[in-house]
C-alpha cells in the first residue's frame, strides 16, 4: 500500500479520536466482521457478484488491518515476509504445485 493511502487511514481515525476504541481485540473483531460481510458477497453465487460491493468489503478488511498494524507497532512488510518463508516451507513447489491439499497431507 502506498505510503498516502496508509497516512489517509491513520489521519481519519485521529480526526475522529477513534484510537481509543481501537484495541487489540476490537480490531481483530471489526477485522472479522468485515471479512464475513466481504464473504456474503458470494452467499448465493461464486460467479454472480456485485465487484463494487466486494471492493467497499475488502477495503474495509484492509483498513481495519492496517489499523491493527498500526495499534502494534508491526510492519506490514515483515510480518508477510515471515509468513510467506513458513508457507514456502510447508508447501514445497514439487509437493503443493496444482495440489490443494493441507501441507500435513502432501
Amino acid at each position: 500500500m502506498r505510503q498516502e493511502t496508509i497516512e489517509r487511514i491513520r489521519r481519519f481515525t485521529k480526526d475522529r479520536n477513534w484510537d481509543q476504541f481501537h484495541s487489540p481485540a476490537n480490531l481483530a473483531k471489526s477485522i472479522s466482521i468485515e471479512a464475513n460481510e466481504l464473504l456474503e458477497c458470494f452467499q448465493w453465487s461464486d460467479n454472480e457478484y456485485d465487484l463494487d460491493h466486494v471492493k467497499e468489503e475488502l477495503a474495509d478488511v484492509i483498513v481495519y488491518c492496517q489499523d491493527m498494524l498500526d495499534k502494534l507497532g508491526l510492519d506490514v512488510d515483515e510480518i508477510v515476509n515471515r509468513k510467506m518463508d513458513q508457507n514456502e516451507a510447508k508447501y514445497p513447489i514439487e509437493k503443493a504445485r496444482g495440489n490443494a491439499a493441507k501441507y500435513d497431507q502432501l
